[in-house]
């Protein structure tokens, strides 16, 4: 039986559902999965995962040090890249090193589980840690690109696109960045593999209301790369415009009190809420509620948000950014606005609203054609007994792209299949006899085998 190591940063985790998705998925094809969180989850679930490494264990921390002084041949050169490459920081540069030695411990903890191949999710610390771990095992390793660990934080990926075995990416928009970015990298490494969610084909499309409150909606963290500040400095022009709108905000972070207090500076308490964390199933009676979604991130790879509205066939709206234009195409699955502009945000909400407003009585009217020639023509024609509007027709397409191109069943299939014939292809290649693991190991196991 094939067995892999999967890493992520915390496990499980309710923002991140694809990383033990994918795990499923695997082991739906009969791959062994030692499943490892780097920090210790919140709360314990049967989802826990084997390997949490915040759980020190004092042999297996010293057999990581015998590990570090005996093969410290194999650790030079991640070492010499650490101390004299590079224009990481100095608190950089010391967390790496830290990272250099939970990787040891990392391999004193699969030593005896019999891996064959480590997968990281995310390029984050946990990659150094990975990657340490199957230099000292003799074992490839992979690892997960989505957004912000390549676009914004992407310290020491050099060496880890350098060393890894092949690279999983989530969009066209991240392939080309790593392959640019690092111009050394074998294209053949990296591989795009979408993320994706289910789509109920039964379940009818919503029907845009024409009411006089416009209800927006945005669910995320309240971390400052999602800048849900953008959206409140939004929403007072939106005011000051005569828009009359309410806004929600669902999510927590470590941005909540700068946003009230953002909030409260914009005088609109009354018009914008903060709902606080929502649980993943709680959800759909938010999307049911609203009549856009947003995004305002400064940084994505292509938000689980827009293709769980989308699939719903809800209109969104979003920055066009990184990859978030190969989900949304602007006046055929969406809308997108300029990047940082406050003035394109209120043009297109503004619009948005005007088309919902086009009443469904005018269908065949010169106003409903005039409005139908400022959308994209791609957009499709429904069938002639519809009484679809313009957003209906939009909110159709949409859920159309998210069934086609990013559905979690097909795409979950695809990465385990891509995942499984190069996992197996690299260890018949590179082997999976782990000698230096068995040299570290025998002298501490005198009085019994390690705790794992």
């Amino acid at each position: 039986m094939l067995t892999v190591a999967y890493l992520a940063n915390v496990l499980p985790s309710a923002v991140e559902p694809y990383v033990m998705e994918e795990m499923e998925e695997l082991r739906k094809r009969g791959v062994r999965v030692v499943a490892g969180s780097v920090r210790r989850p919140p709360t314990s679930s049967e989802q826990d995962p084997q390997i949490v490494l915040q759980s020190w264990n004092l042999m297996a921390l010293v057999s990581a040090a015998v590990l570090c002084a005996r093969e410290g041949s194999l650790l030079v050169p991640l070492l010499k890249r650490i101390f004299f490459l590079g224009r990481e920081g100095l608190a950089q540069r010391v967390k790496a090193l830290a990272h250099t030695f939970l990787g040891a411990f990392y391999a004193v903890l699969l030593q005896e589980r019999n891996v064959r191949h480590i997968h990281v999710h995310h390029g984050y610390f946990g990659s150094w840690i990975a990657m340490t771990a199957a230099r000292l095992m003799g074992i490839p390793f992979s690892m997960t690109l989505h957004g912000s660990d390549l676009l914004l934080h992407g310290a020491y990926l050099d060496t880890k696109l350098a060393y890894c075995a092949f690279c999983v990416t989530i969009s066209e928009y991240n392939r080309t960045y790593i392959l640019r970015r690092y111009p050394g990298i074998d294209v053949e490494k990296v591989v795009v593999s979408r993320l994706g969610v289910a789509v109920c084909e039964e379940a009818a499309l919503p029907k845009h209301r024409a009411g006089n409150l416009f209800r927006i909606l945005t669910v995320g963290r309240l971390h400052a790369v999602k800048d849900h500040a953008f959206l409140v400095r939004a929403c007072s022009e939106l005011a000051a415009r005569g828009l009359h709108f309410t806004c929600e905000i669902a999510g927590d972070g470590p941005e909540r009190n700068r946003l009230m207090r953002l909030i409260s500076s914009c005088d609109l308490g009354e018009r914008i809420r903060l709902l606080g964390h929502v649980r993943h199933e709680e959800t759909n009676a938010l999307y049911d509620w609203a009549d856009l979604i947003v995004i305002t991130s400064r940084s994505e790879g292509i938000p689980l948000v827009l293709m769980e509205a989308m699939a719903r066939g809800k209109i969104v709206l979003a920055p066009a950014i990184t990859g978030i234009p190969e989900l949304i195409i602007a006046g055929v699955t969406g809308f997108l606005y300029e990047p940082e502009s406050i003035l394109d945000f209120v043009r297109q909400v503004f619009w948005i609203n005007s088309l919902g407003k086009l009443s469904l009585a005018e269908k065949h009217g010169e106003k409903y054609e005039e409005f139908l020639e400022k959308i994209d023509r791609r957009c499709c024609s429904p069938p002639a007994d519809s009484t679809d509007g313009p957003l209906e027709k939009i909110g159709r397409v949409a859920r159309e792209r998210v069934r086609q191109q990013f559905n979690r069943k097909i795409n979950l299939e695809k990465f385990a299949e891509t995942f499984i014939e190069r996992v197996k292809s690299g260890s018949e290649r590179d082997g999976h006899e782990n000698p230096v693991l068995q040299q570290v190991q025998l002298p501490l196991q005198r009085d019994g085998s390690l705790p794992v």
